[in-house]
């Protein structure tokens, strides 16, 4: 069965089509230039570039595939969690489309096909594991037993650690998208001259907290003469900061959980420090560390397509109401329902 997979969850449209043998192929637009030009995502700008760029992206993917509609056996679309206008057009589309080529759709969670990406990649992590979720919007900690059973074990209190990147970049100077800006920076930084907190690693538990970092970082910045040097160097202490509290963490819930896999999912989790880091963690610890390929980390719908197709293949189907939802917490999605 072939499975089209559609995402517009924020700033990225996205197509893609998912078989039992693979990923066929995938089609990403980015918005980042455009919103670049106010510092950050425009919302309602977000939903009308969404809406010029998904038929093209779709026709240019079906021809490049020698797919047809004909061929494809249901649609997949990211219904939540996001900014609700580009949801909503994505929603329609795909919808619209089941509807008129006599198919299921199925709404997925943005985050779920996020934790699943890895299984993209030739050497799939199997059920249970550790995810550990950094993108934008989001840094949790997951247990993951199986398609749609999800536990949170540790979630943010506050920013998230890519809003953490982002904030602090654009407090640098960076401009948007920021994250990975101040990551290209703090190579060129020197290590040990500034030393932030590492939030909430002092006492037990899982949640994080990154907006004392950020603010940490201000405070910092704000006292130095502002060389290009100084800048390196603050994004530098930052980025470092951020890959300890994470690693502790990771290290405390693998402990806790028992969980011999780790799986590293999210736009943040293609920084290649905090990449390099937890195979190290993973290498003394003698677990198993997944990551999916830097192009499948951010926004895209290869993770929408392939999360889509298991809960399709699996009888699940969502009627014909149009599903789109700005907050949807993870642990109340659920395994795959059978068509109403």
């Amino acid at each position: 069965m072939i499975a089209l997979g559609i995402e517009t969850s924020c700033d990225e449209t996205g197509v893609a089509l998912y078989c039992d043998s693979g990923l066929l192929g995938h089609r990403l637009y980015s918005q980042a230039d455009m919103h670049a030009l106010y510092g950050g995502v425009v919302p309602e700008l977000a939903s009308r570039d969404h809406v010029r760029r998904l038929l093209p992206l779709l026709r240019e993917l079906l021809a490049s595939s020698g797919i047809g509609p004909g061929d494809i056996g249901g649609v997949a679309y990211t219904a939540g969690p996001g900014l609700l206008g580009a949801l909503l057009v994505g929603a329609a589309f795909g919808r619209s489309l089941a509807w008129a080529w006599g198919l299921p759709a199925v709404a997925v969670h943005h985050l779920e096909g996020h934790l699943l990406a890895p299984m993209l990649e030739p050497d799939p992590p199997a059920y249970p594991f550790l995810a550990l979720l950094v993108s934008g919007g989001h840094t949790m900690l997951v247990e993951v037993l199986a398609l749609g059973r999800y536990r949170v074990l540790g979630d943010t209190l506050d920013d998230a650690a890519g809003e953490a990147f982002d904030k602090t970049a654009k407090l640098l100077g960076l401009g948007y998208p920021g994250g990975p800006a101040l990551a290209r920076l703090a190579e060129q930084g020197q290590s040990g001259r500034f030393r932030f907190p590492r939030p909430m690693t002092d006492r037990p538990g899982l949640e994080l907290s990154f907006s004392g970092l950020k603010t940490a970082a201000l405070q910092t910045w704000k006292s130095l003469p502002g060389s290009a040097q100084d800048r390196a160097d603050v994004a530098r202490a930052f980025e470092e900061a951020v890959v300890d509290t994470l690693s502790v963490k990771c290290s405390r819930a693998l402990a806790l959980s028992g969980l011999q896999r780790l799986v590293v999912a999210g736009g943040v989790g293609a920084n290649l420090r905090l990449r390099q880091r937890l195979v190290a963690l993973a290498a003394e610890a003698g677990i198993a560390v997944h990551y999916p390929r830097p192009e499948l980390c951010t926004d895209n719908a290869a993770m929408i397509a392939y999360a889509g197709w298991c809960r399709l293949r699996a009888g699940a189907a969502d009627g014909l109401a149009i599903i789109a939802r700005a907050r949807w917490p993870l642990e109340a999605i659920g395994g795959p329902q059978p068509a109403p």
